[in-house]
């Protein structure tokens, strides 16, 4: 991940977690996401099956702050961020599952919270998934 012309995060195996906090949003939420990523077999065992996590196999976090993803497109052509959490509070939350996540997980690297980031992805599989706490 690319800030202003310079690295500022970067992993091999592992996942890129594009966080969002939205309205009404909490720690417990935080809480709850971090959990589900950290357990969640979507890494290939020896059988080539998806039954393997992150922690299995010590694997990285990049974990970058992503309000778009709230975006809301039902009412036309241009999207809605209305259901994203105010900035402040989108900090907060975001700076607290980075917290977090460094507190439970050996490796985790982080994307700059409102910055303009170029982001890469080799996506292995590929696998995409989205998850929700709610």
């Amino acid at each position: 991940m690319v800030v202003d012309g310079a690295v500022v995060g970067e992993i091999g195996v592992g996942l890129l977690v594009l966080v969002c906090a939205e309205r009404g949003d909490s720690e417990v939420q935080a809480d709850k996401l971090l959990a589900k990523l950290l357990k969640l077999r979507i890494f290939s065992d020896e059988a080539g099956k998806m039954n393997r996590s992150v922690q299995d196999v010590g694997g990285g976090l990049l974990i970058v702050s992503q309000f778009t993803l709230a975006a809301d497109t039902s009412g036309g052509n241009r999207p809605s961020f209305t259901q994203a959490a105010a900035p402040d509070e989108g900090r907060r939350l975001y700076d607290y599952f980075v917290e977090r996540a460094r507190a439970a997980h050996p490796v985790v690297q982080t994307g700059q919270f409102a910055a303009d980031m170029k982001v890469q992805l080799v996506n292995d599989g590929p696998v995409t998934i989205p998850l929700r706490t709610t």
